[in-house]
């Protein structure tokens, strides 16, 4: 078993297109371009979920495997995720009893800001 993960993504618009319309989540600051000039960030954002979302993948495919049962996420959304950020998720085992393992979280942009950090708790069918 891997000790720690990392990939990395860039975050399109179709990614955002595809998760409002899954989820339901149709926040103007997401889709509405002209709105989202009024807010803080003066351009749409992404989901933060979208981002903290490639975990899952990453457990399942290159830390832990098939078969892992995820069982908890802390987050903290630290920084917005704009439209072309290239994010890179980092994924490191911080402890482990038994089948349950303890995972440190956190996702970069291309500027190597911290925009999102957390603890998952995992547990591996051995």
């Amino acid at each position: 078993m891997n000790e720690s993960a990392s990939k990395s993504k860039i975050i399109s618009e179709q990614d955002v297109i595809d998760f409002a319309r899954l989820t339901g989540d149709n926040n103007p600051i997401y889709l509405d371009e002209e709105f989202a000039k009024t807010t803080r960030f003066k351009t749409r954002i992404a989901h933060g979920i979208i981002v903290a979302g490639h975990i899952s993948a990453i457990i399942a495919n290159d830390l832990h495997g098939k078969g892992s049962i995820y069982l908890s996420q802390s987050l903290y959304f630290k920084a917005p995720v704009f439209l072309g950020d290239k994010i890179r998720t980092e994924i490191s085992v911080i402890s482990h009893e038994g089948t349950k393992y303890i995972l440190e979280c956190k996702w970069f942009n291309s500027t190597e800001n911290v925009v999102l950090e957390g603890i998952a708790k995992v547990l591996k069918d051995d």
